[in-house]
């Protein structure tokens, strides 16, 4: 009897670690390929804005359709479903709360640091207190740092439908 259930558990372990997506199955060589550089849709950095250029146009309309170059600046580390992103060239610079298109794809928990292309849409939006309280659980942030949020918040978000890391 506890064969069957460690067999079940191995098999149901391989299963949920064999999806693919945001990857290519195959590379042209008739053979699967691994491309763990990205996630969701498959992008490339080709044409990708800065975020400085993005705030520009942000601040003419909005909200954004583009491809954006930024700093991983934090992810979610219960589940890796959002992370921020800044400038990369300044430390000074606002950061934009970056979310996946319905939920198909999480991020690396430890990708904070790391320079990324982004493709989707930005907009700004109000963020309620309850939200920004369960972003602050989810980063990890302390009970006191949590209870100390009593404000909304105007934010810049970004709705990703991929993500490539850049090397």
């Amino acid at each position: 009897m506890k064969y069957g259930i460690m067999l079940m558990a191995l098999v149901a372990g391989l299963w949920s670690c064999g999806s693919s997506a945001g990857t290519d199955p195959q590379d042209g060589s008739g053979e699967a390929a691994v491309d763990s550089l990205h996630f969701g849709e498959v992008i490339t950095p080709d044409g990708a804005i800065t975020m400085d250029e993005l705030l520009g146009r942000l601040n003419e309309s909005d909200s954004v359709a583009t491809k954006v170059r930024g700093l991983v600046t934090s992810v979610c580390q219960v589940k890796g479903c959002w992370m921020t992103m800044k400038a990369p060239t300044s430390d000074e610079a606002p950061e934009i709360f970056v979310q996946f298109k319905d939920y198909e794809f999480f991020m690396p928990f430890g990708l904070a640091g790391s320079e990324v292309v982004i493709d989707g849409y930005a907009y700004r939006d109000i963020t309620s207190v309850e939200e920004l309280r369960h972003y602050a659980e989810d980063e990890g942030l302390s009970a006191e740092e949590i209870a100390a949020i009593t404000e909304p918040e105007e934010e810049l978000k970004f709705m990703a439908n991929g993500v490539v890391i850049v090397q």
